[in-house]
């Protein structure tokens, strides 16, 4: 399976990725080996999470996600 997940960053924004294995992709995140996005923004903290059966399943939602405001993906975290 492979996970879609949001995460907040120390500064407030959002990060959207897709990993077969969260926790260890957000130790990368913050170990300074990351996305570049949040390299200046931690510590980072998984705030959603969205299990795909494939990887092409979870690189479209991931896009459609990286598409929406804030305000959208609020909405999301708080599952209205």
């Amino acid at each position: 399976d492979w996970s879609v997940y949001i995460l907040r960053c120390a500064d407030g924004s959002y990060y959207t990725g897709h990993t077969k294995d969260v926790a260890k992709r957000l130790a990368v995140h913050n170990s300074s080996k990351g996305a570049k996005y949040t390299r200046s923004r931690q510590p980072c903290e998984v705030i959603f999470t969205e299990q795909h059966a494939t990887k092409s399943a979870a690189l479209k939602r991931e896009c459609q996600i990286k598409s929406w405001s804030r305000s959208k993906k609020q909405a999301l975290i708080d599952g209205k």
